[in-house]
């Protein structure tokens, strides 16, 4: 049953003529028809009281009532004792089905990576926040927001990260942005500034972060990344590039963390070019085997800016992440000429209340249990169904690499989707491919998997294989 509260034809635009064209209640009929037929007052949408029509209109109530009457008899509306005129259901013809929007398709089984467990999402404690937020943000933070975020939440956030993620700031050097992407694009349109040209990406690796540099008006130069993380060495013969973009906790999609040695070497490459490591600190909260590794940027805290966001550990729908830069580039990258616009004021004070109430710390922790029973059943399931096929990358994070013996994972990819279940082939991650080489590799994402469908998901998957 329609509800006057949410389908309400209130507000709604009538163009009543001029007064040569007949008596008000009239043309007021006839503004409400052609409103009813033309589809901007929707079936069963309830019509304004007569009294409060109008007194907006400026007219006695006889000409509504009247108006209202002549549309019920020729059936547009229908009146009921107690209720709401309304738009009579059935009474216009509805739209023709190709001006539907298509539906995205969505899967029986959704194994692409990069997506979190959004039925674990804290909806309860988050709308506590966001209450609270409302109710006590100051007038004055109502208006446009600081470009470089709210004070409170950059206080919480930097906090946070000295602590959970070993990195070294004080919150003036952190800007709130509209998540990993939002931070890239603003960091590249003030490297450009600087006189940069290029900046090198892993490849495989994020294609989304490759495509951003170039919508800054870079060249992104792909640097090759094996099983001790980006070839620094192949990174230092591109002499025309003095910054990258790296993933070094848990390289996507490979799962590698970048080596020690490694690290060592990317910050001494930094300093030699007076460069600028953009780190990418995915997946960094989720481990299982293995202890955690802390920032790369806390090593050199004047040549690398560290990047995260909600994103992975909450829900990509909240638009928040965060940017820790070296002084000479925070303050670039919090002013409004570069461009970006950081998350609502109030979605940011409710997520710095839920840091501060330890809501945010709860949440992971159980992320990880959660994410860590699910990746052993998926590793079993995987083990019975297609014994034999090398998995690796399950370390960390929630999607992990399976390779695939004697067949390309691209037709796997097809006939899977046959089956109702989306992957991922690894090749559609490089930036680089050689044309006499088959893929052979999937990325299989379980974050959003519901753990009762893991079986009938590898089950489906073998027989795509």
């Amino acid at each position: 049953m329609a509800d006057d509260r949410t389908d309400s034809a209130w507000g709604t635009f009538l163009e009543l003529g001029d007064p040569a064209d007949g008596p008000l209640h009239v043309r007021l009929a006839r503004a409400l028809r052609t409103a009813v037929t033309g589809g901007r007052i929707a079936s069963g949408s309830a019509l304004p009281p007569s009294r409060s029509l109008a007194a907006d209109l400026g007219c006695s109530r006889w000409v509504v009532t009247e108006a209202y009457a002549q549309l019920v008899a020729e059936g547009y509306l229908e009146a009921r004792s107690g209720s709401a005129t309304r738009v009579r259901a059935g009474a216009v013809a509805a739209p023709e089905a190709g001006g539907a929007v298509a539906a995205r398709w969505e899967p029986e089984f959704d194994l692409l990576p990069g997506v979190p467990d959004l039925r674990a999402f804290p909806r309860r404690r988050w709308a506590e926040a966001v209450r609270e937020a409302t109710a006590t943000l100051e007038w004055a933070e109502l208006g446009y927001p600081d470009a470089a975020g709210l004070a409170r939440l950059r206080q919480r956030l930097a906090a946070y990260l000295v602590r959970g993620r070993g990195a070294s700031l004080d919150a003036r050097q952190l800007v709130v942005c509209a998540g990993t992407l939002d931070a890239v694009l603003r960091l590249c349109r003030a490297l450009r500034a600087e006189g940069h040209t290029h900046v090198a990406v892993e490849d495989p690796g994020w294609s989304r972060l490759g495509a951003t540099v170039r919508a800054a008006g870079l060249v992104p130069v792909p640097v090759p990344v094996d099983g001790d993380g980006l070839r620094v060495d192949l990174l230092r013969r591109a002499r025309q590039v003095r910054s990258v973009i790296v993933a070094p906790a848990h390289q996507f999609p490979t799962g590698v963390v970048l080596a020690p040695a490694r690290r060592a070497e990317l910050v001494a490459w930094a300093r030699e070019v007076d460069g600028l490591v953009l780190e990418d600190d995915y997946d960094a909260e989720f481990r299982y085997d293995r202890h955690p590794v802390g920032a790369l940027q806390g090593m050199a805290p004047e040549h690398i800016v560290l990047m995260g966001s909600v994103s992975k550990t909450l829900s990509p729908a909240l638009r928040i992440g965060w940017a820790v830069a070296p002084p000479r580039w925070s303050a670039v990258l919090g002013a409004e000429h570069v461009g970006g616009m950081p998350p609502p004021v109030i979605d940011q004070e409710a997520f710095a209340r839920f840091l501060a109430a330890g809501a945010y710390d709860r949440h992971l922790r159980a992320s990880r249990l959660r994410y860590k029973r699910r990746r052993d059943r998926l590793l079993a399931e995987l083990a019975a169904s297609l014994p034999g096929l090398p998995v690796s990358g399950a370390a960390a994070g929630f999607h992990l690499l399976l390779s695939l013996p004697d067949c390309s994972a691209a037709v796997v990819v097809e006939e899977a989707a046959r089956r109702d279940v989306r992957l991922a082939d690894l090749d559609d991650h490089r930036m680089v491919r050689t044309s006499d080489a088959v893929g052979r590799t999937l990325v299989l994402g379980y974050g959003n998997l519901a753990d009762q469908a893991v079986p009938g998901a590898v089950r489906r998957l073998a027989e795509a294989v």
